[in-house]
């Protein structure tokens, strides 16, 4: 047994299902996730072969009884997708324990959730766990309206068709925020994470302080997260 081994946690694959025609949300059980530590937003290392781990955003954790993933699957499909589009009910999965910064903060006035499908997954796990009286606002970009993840709060985002770095800045540049900062949390496509960033320091004034941003990945490049 590795190193590694020693720390990854065992389930079993309880559940599969569509929830977008690209996305698959994939239902774990087990003993071991009675009393895991799990915040909205974080998310879990899994091993889809013998030697690779890929992260997913973690879409729900109901204590002891299971944790779901949704995973996006795409044409250029790496060993994770395949993974994904491959497991089965009853399938041994093993994992990590949830991690991450990309979780809520209690320290704004409001919270602004900007990026892609890939990101939508935390989005909603972040949404669900707002305090009934928290303002949320977003922007969340997808390649066609088959890729909108059903999110609560729906009422405050806005969803656009993807068109580059530039198409999410021009749409959060119509969205009417209160004047003070609140904080966003930003993630998906690096260059749009980066642009987004861009725009609230430069445009909006907002600290740094509070922007929580968690590039997923880039075109071309593998093994981010």
């Amino acid at each position: 047994m590795s190193l590694l081994d020693r720390f990854l946690l065992n389930t079993t694959v309880g559940q599969v299902e569509p929830v977008t025609p690209r996305m698959r949300r994939i239902r774990l059980t087990g003993a071991c996730l009675r009393g895991l530590a799990w915040a909205p937003g974080q998310h879990v290392r899994v091993r889809v072969d013998l030697t690779r781990l890929r992260s997913y955003s973690v879409f729900d954790h109901a204590d002891g009884e299971h944790l779901d993933l949704c995973v996006l699957d795409h044409p250029a499909a790496g060993p994770g997708a395949r993974w994904a589009r491959e497991v089965r009910v009853g399938q041994p999965v093993t994992l990590t324990r949830p991690q991450g910064r990309l979780v809520l903060r209690d320290d704004g006035p409001y919270h602004l959730f900007v990026g892609d499908e890939t990101a939508s997954v935390a989005f909603a796990a972040m949404l669900r766990g707002l305090p009934a009286d928290a303002q949320a606002h977003g922007v969340i970009e997808v390649r066609g309206p088959d890729d909108r993840l059903p999110l609560p709060r729906a009422g405050g985002l806005t969803w656009i068709r993807r068109d580059g770095p530039d198409g999410i800045v021009r749409a959060l540049r119509e969205l009417d925020l209160p004047a003070a900062p609140g904080v966003a949390y930003v993630a998906g496509e690096a260059r749009a994470c980066q642009a987004v960033r861009r725009h609230l320091r430069a445009e909006r004034g907002w600290p740094s302080s509070a922007l929580v941003i968690k590039p997923f990945w880039m075109p071309g490049r593998r093994g981010m997260d």
